[in-house]
């Protein structure tokens, strides 16, 4: 009789028991989670410097460009400095001083009364082209096109193409002629010189204040006018309605910028009269100071001052025309 097979197999190898200690895992997320907490609040607290890196480029230009010309410019307003002069002398308050009693230098600012009441046409008519140019128009895009070209095209280049414009003889002088009316010296009555100036500025950036009130009436909800149609609201009563309301802080940005800008004008009338023939604007007298007469304390003395009207006529129409939150539903 044979021997059972299960006789010549060798017996299973039988593994040493473990060790109390190996036996115990740890928990789960309990040994790594500090090193990785650790980890995350490393990473957290090297990004806080990561908006910075990307605004460092953008201040650094603005501080070159904006603020160091500022403290430069009230800096000269204290001095004597003529200019030219490697030296200057302290002065204090006496640019100031003398600015502000002699009453011939603020007479100019009379001149940007002619460019505000522009300004205010410039509003006017851009609003009327963004609210046509807005709706279901033909060739509205070339409309735009047409309107808005003119703020494309350099300030001094427009000057010239206006004098040949207004000079005697000229275009303006030849189309009136069709209609029976004599010839003018649009630039040599004083008179007259302010108010085809100022209708220079008006074509010119009329434009840039068309492209904002359309884009401000575009993004006003179609719903709006839905309804009002549905209700039998014509366009007048739209616009009065919804359009007005809603585009009321691009409205009162323009008028920022127009007040800003009929103080402040310089290229048009600087290239086409040089200010001659009454006018002369507060900053061609300005220039006319720092490098005509070579007073260029009291002309930064003058500039300061300009700053500060800007800057105090904005605080004021924020004040009196706060921005209103319109709720459109």
């Amino acid at each position: 009789m044979s021997a059972p097979r299960t006789a010549g197999r060798t017996p299973p190898r039988t593994l040493p028991p473990p060790d109390a200690g190996e036996l115990v895992e740890p928990a789960r997320g309990s040994a790594r989670r500090r090193p990785a907490g650790r980890a995350r609040r490393s990473r957290l607290g090297h990004r806080w410097f990561t908006p910075w890196l990307y605004l460092a480029v953008p201040l650094a230009f603005l501080v070159t460009f904006t603020c160091v010309p500022v403290v430069s410019l009230f800096s000269y307003s204290l001095t004597d400095w003529d200019g030219l002069s490697p030296t200057s002398h302290y002065v204090g308050l006496e640019n100031y001083t003398e600015l502000f009693t002699r009453p011939q230098l603020f007479r100019v600012f009379w001149v940007s009364l002619f460019y505000l009441a522009g300004s205010a046409v410039q509003i006017c008519l851009a609003l009327y082209f963004a609210t046509v140019l807005s709706f279901h128009t033909r060739l509205r895009n070339l409309f735009k096109g047409i309107l808005f070209f003119p703020y494309l095209i350099n300030g001094v280049a427009i000057g010239f193409v206006f004098l040949y414009f207004f000079q005697p003889g000229g275009t303006l002088d030849t189309v009136l002629h069709w209609f029976g009316a004599g010839p003018h010296l649009w630039l040599g009555d004083p008179d007259l010189v302010n108010t085809s100036l100022a209708g220079v500025s008006v074509w010119r950036f009329m434009g840039l204040n068309m492209v904002l009130f359309i884009g401000a009436i575009q993004s006003i909800p179609p719903e709006l006018y839905e309804a009002a149609a549905l209700d039998g609201a014509n366009r007048w009563q739209q616009f009065r309605h919804i359009i007005a309301p809603s585009i009321r802080p691009i409205v009162s940005l323009s008028v920022i910028l127009a007040v800003s800008g009929a103080l402040s004008v310089f290229e048009i009338p600087y290239v086409m009269t040089g200010g001659a023939n009454n006018s002369q604007t507060f900053v061609i007298q300005t220039i006319k100071l720092a490098f005509n007469f070579n007073k260029t304390g009291l002309a930064s003395a003058a500039a300061v001052v300009l700053l500060a009207f800007v800057l105090l006529i904005t605080w004021l129409q924020r004040l009196l025309f706060p921005d209103e939150r319109v709720e459109q539903t």
